[in-house]
């Protein structure tokens, strides 16, 4: 079966503007395929690299070597199969809700009337039928992320790309929000691409968990399928003994890679 989104042997190199000598690869040699349906997981310490493979994914940046297929074809340019929401939400200002979620619709030429009603019911589904008409301003930290999730949604991406959305989120909306993506997804099953530094947050929303080794060059160190059965609540799984031993698994990999991204970070400082 045709990969929704196949990175093939990526490697990101950074030149520096003021000395072209420093150089800073991020990311070398990595491979990573997502089936249509499948949700996917990438945790690793900070700075290896993973948001650095989202932007890679979404074609807002170049790989220095390596390619990018989306459904079997050659990805040029920005991938207009996939939606991304951003750690920071990408709502503008002077926009209300429904108009921040419709605005992906208008650019594409949707007639206005049909793009508010995708944008009302997109709004409903995610908890905010009644607050079309706020301003961001005006919204909570979750409601600003569910405004977020609806104006990636509405577009009906075949692939999701998400970079830590919820990293901001006190814990028990973050749990909300968990849950509510993964009720979204069930519904369509798109491809998803996460990325997230909360091992447990990975484990309990994902199919398969990749594990990035500590940057510079960061590459794949390991891969785990997420055998917990589904539809799950976030919380709840957390305490089952197979998330345990799934955590267990997971951590005596990624945990030597954390510290050594701690040491470089200190040495840095």
């Amino acid at each position: 079966m045709t990969a929704a989104l196949s990175l093939r042997s990526i490697t990101c190199t950074f030149i520096s503007r003021d000395d072209r000598s420093q150089r800073y690869t991020a990311v070398r040699d990595v491979s990573l395929d997502i089936a249509a349906g499948e949700f996917v997981s990438v945790v690793g310490p900070t700075g290896c690299g993973k948001s650095t493979l989202l932007n890679v994914a979404a074609g807002l940046l170049e790989p220095s070597a390596g390619s990018v297929q989306v459904f079997g074809q050659p990805l040029a340019g920005i991938n207009a199969r996939a939606g991304y929401m951003f750690q920071t939400e990408a709502l503008m200002p002077w926009r209300t809700a429904l108009q921040n979620v419709t605005a992906g619709l208008e650019f594409r030429g949707m007639p206005a009337e049909q793009a508010r009603r995708c944008g009302e019911d997109w709004l409903k589904r995610v908890g905010l039928g009644g607050f079309g008409d706020r301003y961001p301003h005006q919204l909570s930290g979750g409601m600003r992320k569910r405004t977020a999730l609806a104006q990636t949604l509405v577009l009906d991406p075949d692939i999701i790309l998400m970079d830590e959305p919820f990293s901001a989120l006190d814990i028990q909306t973050r749990q909300l929000m968990e849950n509510e993506v993964l009720e979204l997804w069930a519904a369509k099953r798109k491809a998803v691409l996460f990325i997230t530094h909360d091992l447990d947050e990975a484990i309990a929303m994902s199919d398969r968990v990749v594990v990035l080794s500590a940057g510079p060059a960061a590459r794949p160190i390991g891969e785990f399928a997420i055998d917990l059965v589904r539809p799950r609540d976030v919380a709840e799984v957390r305490v089952t003994p197979r998330f345990i031993d799934l955590h267990k698994a997971i951590w005596d990999v990624l945990r030597e890679e954390v510290l050594k991204g701690y040491e470089q970070q200190k040495r840095a400082a």
